[in-house]
């Protein structure tokens, strides 16, 4: 796509702000008192379509879409593993051997690992072991080549010629199984990308790491939920394959926008191109440990999860999609991204009149059933325990910890709004501990 398609973005981050406020200011100022009961109705239908969703984790007797069986070395296609590196000298020799020592026939994998533009010790380490391993393929890259994680994945792909890819970051661990359970998922559900469900492998390390062991849980129980009830799932990054052919016919991917894996999702959907969710075997990854690190990555997922929206709003409204699944979309963005800012306005013009809030109910709402996904992705049966030990007071604790997002999401909104946006990837620290 042009560079003009993705021009109006300030301007439409304004109007979704004005909006936001405008939604949050009405009640207090009218004082319409059916309004509230007007709340207490959408906060009954959200709690309703919620559970629904949640609820179709529950229909299973073991946890959701485990895989076991496996395909014979003839059946498995041909696939390409593409991770983009910059300056990962802390994890990246772990996980070449890792993906090495993956149970796959030789001649039918390929790993490409990108150095894109490493200052440290990577491309020393990747020189080593390229002539160790005959499968595994360097590519490189200057450290002002642009486009961030998606140009250096555009950039492998023409060395690429599987049928499959799997995009991992350097800080991935899978099972040494997983891809052919892998295979043997999409198999059985025709599917044209799967995401692996995250997994955090520091989980004990302290409180944010934990919170987000649970929270990566949370996330897959809705995600399998919504692909059940309305066909609608998201990639992740890590831990994501695709058909070649189906990205290509995407246009692979999007390097003007800082979640590569969320912009892929709607062009998929758009493509009527329906995305799996495998709970086990996992992709395991390292959280993020201090809460500089947490607020940093959280503000660039905030981005780009309403960059995709603003990109692709006027598609979504059509009739490419079905009305469920508009409705899946609407109401998810309603939750992540309206509600926290509508908030907030309203937090801040109970103070300033001297009001009693209005949308508290929503809000309790939003956070019980998240509260609810946290219980089931945390307890029930996994391959790689979500927490070292169950813990009620921690769900507890982590629905709090969800809070995070009320914050970040009106700045983020607002700096979206007011400064003008260069694209700017920020790399996560991976320490290989």
């Amino acid at each position: 796509m042009s560079k003009g398609f993705y021009k109006n973005r300030r301007l439409k981050s304004f109007i979704f702000l004005s909006a936001c406020f405008f939604v949050a200011i009405v009640p207090h100022v009218h004082k319409i008192r059916v309004y509230f009961y007007f709340i207490l109705t959408i906060s009954l239908a959200i709690a309703f379509y919620g559970l629904i969703v949640i609820s179709k984790n529950f229909q299973r007797n073991k946890a959701p879409n485990t895989y076991t069986s496996r395909l014979n070395s003839r059946e498995l296609p041909l696939l390409d593993i593409l991770v983009a590196a910059r300056d990962e000298e802390n994890v990246i020799e772990r996980l070449v051997e890792r993906l090495i020592n993956l149970d796959y026939p030789k001649n039918k994998l390929n790993i490409y690992i990108i150095d894109d533009g490493s200052s440290d010790k990577t491309p020393l380490i990747l020189d080593r072991l390229s002539k160790q391993f005959e499968n595994l393929k360097i590519v490189s890259r200057s450290p002002n080549a642009g486009g961030g994680k998606s140009g250096a994945l555009n950039y492998a792909l023409k060395f690429t010629n599987g049928e499959w890819l799997l995009v991992l970051d350097a800080d991935a661990q899978l099972k040494k199984d997983s891809l052919i359970r892998l295979f043997s998922f999409v198999e059985e559900g025709d599917w044209s990308a799967v995401q692996l469900r995250k997994s955090v492998t520091n989980t004990s390390k302290n409180f944010l790491t934990s919170c987000q062991s649970m929270e990566m849980a949370m996330d897959a129980i809705f995600q399998y939920g919504r692909l059940s009830v309305s066909g609608v799932s998201e990639l992740r990054g890590n831990g994501q394959l695709i058909k070649k052919e189906i990205l290509m016919a995407c246009g692979s991917f999007n390097e003007d926008t800082v979640t590569d894996d969320l912009d892929l999702s709607l062009r998929l959907l758009l493509l009527k191109s329906k995305i799996g969710i495998l709970w086990d075997p996992p992709v395991m990854e390292e959280a993020v440990e201090n809460i500089n690190a947490l607020l940093a990555q959280r503000q660039r997922w905030a981005e780009g999860g309403l960059q995709r929206f603003f990109d692709y709003g006027d598609q979504l409204v059509t009739n490419k999609i079905d009305y469920l699944q508009k409705f899946d979309l609407t109401y998810f963005f309603v939750l992540q991204y309206a509600l926290p800012i509508i908030s907030i306005f309203d937090l801040a013009l109970s103070i300033a009149l001297l009001d009693l809030p209005i949308y508290w109910p929503i809000s309790l709402t939003a956070f019980t059933l998240s509260g609810i996904a946290f219980w089931y992705g945390s307890f029930c049966k996994s391959e790689v325990p979500v927490l070292q030990k169950g813990n009620l007071l921690m769900i507890f604790v982590s629905v709090f910890y969800l809070s995070h997002w009320f914050l970040v999401i009106p700045w983020v909104t607002v700096k979206m709004s007011i400064f003008p946006k260069k694209i700017k990837w920020r790399k996560t620290l991976h320490t290989g501990v």
